[in-house]
């Protein structure tokens, strides 16, 4: 339930908490470049298609970073045929795909800063204050996903793909899949994406 529809989701077992201090914030930009351009789906191919399958960016399919995780998450209406085999390519895509194209990275940039301007207020304020001595003595305490603006702003385009391409791997994923689909077919398309991966 609901009918004819299927949630798929990859979870990356990887968040802010594993940046070096030349990446903080890129854990969350490398979200962000999931939707600007993949091999199967270049620039923003990939959100005109998911459009046209009448998937709402932002409404429907969304993403997030926190510490510890990475979470995609895409809607699939199965009233067309070929819709979640597509929907599969692109989980695929996102896992080991993604095209970091020195453009778009540039054109990123100012979307992520704005996210973080956007952010700024008495919860971010307050939660500057309290993080150091909640989290005192670890990572937690200095590795906020938002990052830090002068490496949103300035980090080369090699920093940008090192956070992917360490850590988007298959021992750190999971794939669910759940909704109006047989387990059976569901596990074949899993396997078929994801089996030939390698870490």
């Amino acid at each position: 339930k609901p009918e004819k529809k299927v949630e798929l989701r990859l979870v990356v077992n990887a968040g802010s908490i594993l940046e070096t201090e030349k990446q903080q914030g890129l854990a969350h930009f490398c979200e962000h470049m999931a939707f600007n351009g993949t091999k199967n789906f270049p620039k923003n191919d990939l959100v005109s298609f998911l459009q046209s399958m009448g998937v709402r960016f932002g409404a429907d399919l969304n993403a997030y970073t926190s510490f510890d995780e990475t979470v995609y998450m895409l809607p699939i209406p199965l009233d067309q045929p070929g819709n979640l085999e597509k929907g599969f390519q692109v989980l695929e895509d996102w896992a080991h795909n993604c095209t970091y194209d020195p453009a778009e990275i540039d054109k990123e940039r100012g979307v992520v800063l704005e996210e973080a301007r956007l952010g700024k207020g008495a919860d971010d304020r307050m939660l500057k204050k309290y993080i150091g001595p909640l989290f005192a003595g670890s990572r937690y305490a200095q590795r906020i996903p938002i990052g830090k603006e002068e490496i949103l702003k300035n980090a080369s385009y090699k920093t940008f793909k090192s956070f992917y391409k360490n850590w988007y791997r298959p021992n750190l994923m999971a794939v669910i899949v759940v909704g109006d689909i047989d387990p059976a077919a569901a596990l074949a398309l899993v396997k078929k994406h994801f089996g030939p991966i390698q870490n």
